[in-house]
């Protein structure tokens, strides 16, 4: 009997003992399982603002200064010519000229320096921080660019599409405004342009651009300068003094600048005064060379002395009779 009422007895333990069993994973889903934590969303991207566009630095107009002056030069500036004074500004439309026995030095700041001979036109055409713009009328200007300084400049010639520039050196540049124009390079190098030809020109070369051709290709700058003179052989109170150069040569006959042709043939006709005159002939190329030659004429108009001559010279001597 005591065993069927122990199995009995047994038996709620084991049925109690099933259901806890049974509840654990319930329980531990109901009070310790914790749901996965959903993945946060990704963050907003970022927004990075663009920089504003840089502004283009404003080229500011600059001007040519009238640093030195020797002898009469004019400038024009929007009507007739009028002398000039040292320290002078020039900006662009304006114009500047030196007279014969002249001589004039621009610069603007540091970086650019204009020298013009006698007889020399150059006109303003544009200024800026940057570019320096000139029109050669006639006559030789030697100009420079200092290097580094980020400017350049450009001078265009007047009867002619020839074209000469530089970014940092020094050139001479003339022109007989008949479309001839002649240039050299004597430090750093510049471009020369004309008829859709380009040739670079180095420190210690030179090119010539005549009337419908392009530059030359660039060649050395020679070690003397040609010069020949035709003299009269009977001066007059006017005479005819011509001769030949280099061409581009800036030739002076008699204290006047003569303009050259395309084979740098010159003539002027010279007045004289009564008696010695010494007579100049002066030729400067662009490559910095000097020739000159020199003449003394003497014109002498006066009539010749009137000669009296004694009647009895032509009696005969001998005494009558024999």
């Amino acid at each position: 009997m005591d065993a069927p009422r122990s199995r009995r007895r047994s038996a709620p333990f084991l049925l109690g003992l099933v259901v806890i069993l049974a509840a654990l994973p319930l329980g531990y889903f109901l009070f310790l399982h914790q749901p996965p934590v959903p993945p946060s969303p990704p963050p907003p991207p970022r927004v990075v603002e663009a920089p504003p566009p840089a502004t283009p630095p404003v080229k500011r107009p600059v001007h040519l200064k009238l640093e030195e002056i020797r002898g009469t030069v004019e400038v024009r500036r929007g009507g007739a010519w009028r002398t000039a004074s040292a320290g002078e500004s020039l900006r662009p439309s304006d114009a500047v000229r030196t007279l014969e026995g002249s001589y004039a030095v621009l610069i603007g700041g540091e970086a650019v320096e204009v020298r013009m001979e006698a007889g020399t036109e150059v006109s303003v055409e544009d200024l800026t921080d940057s570019l320096s713009r000139l029109l050669l009328g006639n006559g030789m200007t030697t100009v420079r660019v200092k290097p580094d300084a980020g400017q350049t400049l450009e001078v265009m010639a007047a009867g002619s599409d020839a074209v000469a520039r530089t970014e940092g050196g020094t050139f001479t540049l003339s022109n007989n405004g008949a479309g001839t124009v002649a240039l050299a390079t004597l430090s750093g190098e510049a471009s020369f342009s004309g008829l859709r030809k380009v040739v670079i020109v180095r420190a210690g070369q030179q090119s010539i651009v005549r009337p419908g051709r392009g530059p030359s290709d660039p060649t050395p700058i020679p070690t003397s300068l040609l010069l020949k003179v035709n003299w009269p052989a009977r001066p007059r109170r006017q005479v005819v003094v011509s001769g030949q150069t280099d061409p581009g040569a800036h030739v002076d006959v008699g204290g006047r600048i003569i303009p050259t042709d395309e084979e740098g043939r010159f003539s002027q006709i010279v007045p004289l005064k009564e008696g010695a005159n010494a007579v100049q002939v002066h030729a400067l190329s662009v490559g910095g060379l000097r020739q000159e030659e020199q003449r003394a004429l003497t014109v002498d108009t006066t009539p010749p002395k009137k000669v009296t001559v004694d009647p009895g010279i032509w009696d005969d001597p001998r005494p009558q009779g024999q």
